[in-house]
């Protein structure tokens, strides 16, 4: 897993913004750095073991992008480009379903990690930022997650 080197919930978010020109903000109430999901930005999460399969093949096809980890939840979150309304059909929504997969809808937010989240086992990086425009399209995460996880279900 990847950790990034800054101390203060403050310091994070402008590193998100300046550094890897992701335009995250801090939600003052919960203390959170958030991620609009819309114009530029999606996001797939599922659970963690059909995520590490997905990850796999994104990075054999040089895709791979940020992923951020939920170890309770055990799901990880893949940050791709931006999802048209019309890009989930309604059987990969409810294949999608089934694999306990999600799309975030336009106008939702993400969390992204903090220092703290980072500190207590919260919330991580798997794979860390490296540029605001290094994403796989979020047709790319989708079709690999239906794929791998038909494989799975397939062998129940």
């Amino acid at each position: 897993m990847s950790t990034l080197i800054d101390s203060t919930l403050e310091m994070r978010c402008v590193r998100y913004r300046r550094e890897l020109h992701l335009p995250a903000k801090i939600d003052v109430d919960s203390r959170r750095i958030l991620l609009q999901i819309g114009a530029h930005y999606g996001a797939v999460t599922m659970p963690s073991d059909l995520g590490e399969r997905v990850l796999t093949r994104l990075r054999d096809a040089a895709i791979a992008g940020p992923v951020v980890d939920h170890p309770r939840a055990r799901r990880w979150t893949f940050l791709t480009g931006p999802c048209r309304p019309d890009s989930v059909t309604a059987s990969a929504s409810a294949e999608l379903f089934r694999l306990y997969a999600t799309v975030a809808c336009a106008g939702s937010q993400i969390v992204l990690p903090s220092p703290d989240d980072e500190r207590t086992g919260y919330r991580t990086w798997v794979r860390a930022p490296e540029s605001g425009d290094q994403r796989p399209p979020v047709q790319a995460v989708i079709d690999a997650a239906r794929a791998l996880g038909a494989r799975k279900l397939r062998s129940l």
